[in-house]
């Protein structure tokens, strides 16, 4: 890993390194468009063919009704890991509803905002290099809160056509109620456009590769009127560490990301003195040599670096500049820093906070922005999975206390139909009025 020190660069050559490795979604466009036609129009029969094409599985039929599926036999040890996991969401999500508030702005008119769910999601679970029915809990459980009437939830299928054991298991725990056997653009565009077996959703969630972010970004402007939860990447960790911190939980941590894929990337941030990186790079190949995903790691750290910050403000500086999706803290009184954090997907404080937590089981949810997105987007939440509608009501004294401002305004505006909507019952009130006093 190369390393730099903020001291000694230039404003330029500092924003440089905020910059991920490069994805040429120009190019990837141009192979995944076809896909997204092609399953606009073939529905069932495209995503069969795709499937067998990429991999390399021949489907009977793509989509399963998750009500008609038994409960699979998990290992004891296993559904419990996953029992406590799905508590922890649901109780981590379950907390951000937030009670319907109405306020009387004015005598007679007032004011709410209430929520609806989204009534069709689609949630992607990846199953390439690596299954992840964690991602089937952080993606399913907040739609359940929400009350999201039909959730599709997209995988991909084993070589026999099957489902994970594991992603069943969570899949029925949390309501879904369609899994589509596919991933990939194929899934997307399914869940997008709808076919003749997989239920058209209103808004797609989760993360993916490549093909998969292209897919959702093509989607979301075209006439499939669909929403996306948030652009993303390859995932990425970043960790400040100071003289406290051990170098064994340091490579750990930082391997715990570069595992994802040879597209990851992780970056150490040195705060302060005292720090011995000879020992951590050694930790760092001495766990990766003992990964069974090491090669993917290896790759990851060839593009990934090490920074050397003066002190923890000028570390977490850099941290908010680089805006990562992980966060982790590893130093004294990392609590004390926490205000300090502006951007991040996800913040981990401590000596005793590995990433790993997060991505499994604490309750946080780990289907966060990446490459740099942490600027402007957050976290999926059970927000994602809700709109909100603004409710108002006025009698007739909030009419005739609030009117006389609005037509005011709407003749500023020349739009003389807005001012009639209101001067027009104004008049049918003074009627009224004159009436009762004869």
């Amino acid at each position: 890993m190369k390393s730099y020190k903020l001291s000694e660069l230039s404003h330029v050559e500092v924003e440089s390194l905020k910059a991920r490795p490069r994805i040429d979604f120009s190019s990837i466009f141009g192979m995944i468009q076809p896909i997204v036609d092609d399953v606009r129009s073939r529905g069932d029969a495209a995503v069969k063919a795709y499937t067998e094409k990429f991999d390399k599985v021949k489907l009977q039929k793509i989509v399963e009704n998750v009500s008609e599926l038994p409960y699979p036999e998990l290992d004891p040890t296993i559904k419990e890991a996953f029992d406590v996991a799905y508590d922890n969401i649901y109780a981590f999500h379950l907390a951000q509803k937030s009670s319907e508030k109405s306020v009387e702005n004015m005598k007679g008119v007032t004011c709410k905002r209430v929520a609806r769910s989204i009534g069709s999601v689609g949630l992607y679970v990846p199953g390439g290099t690596a299954v992840l029915p964690s991602t089937a809990l952080m993606l399913s459980v907040p739609a359940q809160i929400a009350g999201c009437k039909t959730v599709v939830l997209a995988t991909p299928p084993g070589q026999e056509g099957c489902i994970c054991k594991e992603v069943l298991y969570c899949a029925k725990k949390a309501g879904v109620t369609h899994i589509l056997k596919a991933g990939g653009a194929q899934a997307i565009s399914a869940m997008a456009w709808g076919t003749e077996s997989c239920p058209k959703v209103e808004k797609i969630f989760g993360p993916g590769n490549q093909y998969v972010t292209a897919a959702k970004m093509i989607l979301q402007n075209s006439e499939a009127m669909i929403s996306i939860d948030m652009p993303a990447g390859p995932s990425e960790v970043l960790v400040i560490a100071d003289k406290n911190a051990s170098p064994v939980h340091i490579a750990a941590d930082l391997l715990s990301q570069a595992e994802h894929g040879p597209d990851s990337q992780v970056v150490l941030v040195i705060a302060g003195e005292g720090v011995d990186l000879k020992v951590i790079e050694e930790e760092i190949s001495k766990q990766c040599q003992s990964l069974p995903r090491g090669d993917f790691a290896s790759k990851a750290l060839s593009h990934s670096f090490i920074v050397f910050a003066r002190d923890m403000v000028e570390a977490i500086s850099f941290s908010n500049l680089y805006a990562p999706e992980h966060l982790i803290m590893n130093v004294k009184d990392a609590e004390k820093w926490e205000g300090f954090v502006e951007n991040a997907g996800s913040v981990f404080l401590g000596q005793w906070t590995p990433e790993s937590v997060g991505d499994y089981a604490s309750g946080t949810n780990h289907v966060l922005p990446t490459y740099g997105y942490a600027r402007m987007y957050g976290g999926v939440s059970l927000d994602s999975f809700l709109k909100y509608m603004t409710v108002q009501s006025l009698t007739e004294e909030g009419l005739r206390n609030l009117g006389p401002y609005v037509a005011t305004m709407a003749e500023v505006e020349g739009l003389d139909a807005h001012k009639r909507a209101v001067t027009l019952r104004l008049q049918d009130i003074e009627a009224k009025h004159a009436s009762s006093v004869r």
